[in-house]
């Protein structure tokens, strides 16, 4: 990926609005490690690992935990998805998910989505009616996540049943489209500062588990739903998670209890097991919660809630039959 070096207020526009919200037959090379002071400049040194979907070389970036070397074991595998204006390796700077990753013993890995062709090179997400470039151009980027998923099987001591996926923004609109279809290869998702762009199938073939995580202060993906200044629309967050409640067979009243500073619904199947759960915090906006703020004058994460903490501890509660 090329450095972007040169910003107009228009690119600021976007950017402020979505706040980031090798060869095929090869395996991939394991993430590098850089010092993060300028994220932009360090993406033209990365190795991006490739693949060919639709005729378009789509990159992605692996990154392995320490205890990956140590045995033989099979890992969880969490997919994590960039917002509008963002990058593999922004997500993992501003997020910290490679340090979590090593804490807790999973594989991490960072897609790419698509560049525009315009002079900036915005990367985006076909996630329905959202976002830009990847939309309009009607690009598959579930086809892109399921080949993605299968290359990383191959090359990689990945436990099958342990895949999950986490997306920020236009990212996090993504993962609702791959829980409605291809729901038998992720076994949770985490859609953070996001909503749900697009009409599911009508048969859901499998329970998919939730955890979604929002500010009630985000202006860019309003909570309560409408337009937003680029004319986007979207539909309140509620009404999507009464949507998944229904497909996911929970009881439809969640279970709700107040936290300092933030909201938690609960979503029960028939066990009384949350098999969907929604954290709503009072600080922040369009941010990763317990992350870092993407740059000057974009909204400060939540402080109420660590976001990595919340995602992986739902995870490891889950995993495919």
């Amino acid at each position: 990926m090329k450095p972007k070096r040169h910003i107009r207020l228009a690119l600021l526009a976007v950017l402020t609005l979505f706040s980031f919200g090798g060869c095929a037959g090869e395996a991939p090379h394991p993430a590098p490690r850089f010092p993060w002071e300028n994220w932009l400049d360090w993406e033209r040194l990365v190795n991006w690992d490739t693949l060919m979907v639709d005729g378009r070389a789509r990159t992605f970036n692996v990154h392995l935990p320490p205890q990956y070397e140590e045995g033989a074991d099979t890992f969880p595998l969490v997919i994590g998805l960039h917002g509008l204006g963002g990058s593999a390796v922004q997500f993992d700077r501003h997020y910290h998910f490679s340090g979590k990753a090593d804490r807790e013993g999973f594989v991490a890995v960072y897609p790419n989505g698509v560049r525009s062709d315009g002079r900036f090179g915005i990367r985006t997400w076909n996630a329905g009616t959202c976002c830009d470039f990847a939309m309009r151009e009607n690009v598959d980027d579930v086809r892109f996540i399921s080949e993605l998923i299968d290359r990383l099987l191959e090359s990689y001591r990945i436990d099958p049943k342990r895949v999950y996926v986490t997306g920020m923004s236009n990212g996090g609109m993504l993962t609702y489209r791959l829980a409605a279809e291809i729901p038998q290869k992720i076994a949770a998702i985490a859609p953070v500062s996001c909503t749900m762009v697009f009409d599911p199938p009508a048969d859901q073939p499998r329970p998919v588990p939730i955890i979604h995580l929002h500010s009630v202060l985000d202006e860019i993906i309003p909570y309560n739903g409408g337009t937003n200044s680029l004319g986007y629309h979207f539909p309140p967050v509620d009404s999507i998670l009464n949507v998944w409640a229904a497909r996911n067979g929970c009881l439809p009243d969640p279970q709700v209890t107040e936290g300092a500073g933030y909201t938690v619904k609960q979503w029960v199947d028939e066990l009384d097991c949350p098999f969907m759960v929604h954290y709503l915090t009072e600080d922040g906006g369009h941010s990763w919660p317990g992350g870092e703020q993407v740059r000057p004058g974009a909204a400060p994460p939540s402080a109420a809630i660590n976001g990595n903490e919340l995602i992986w501890g739902f995870f490891q509660r889950f995993h495919l039959p």
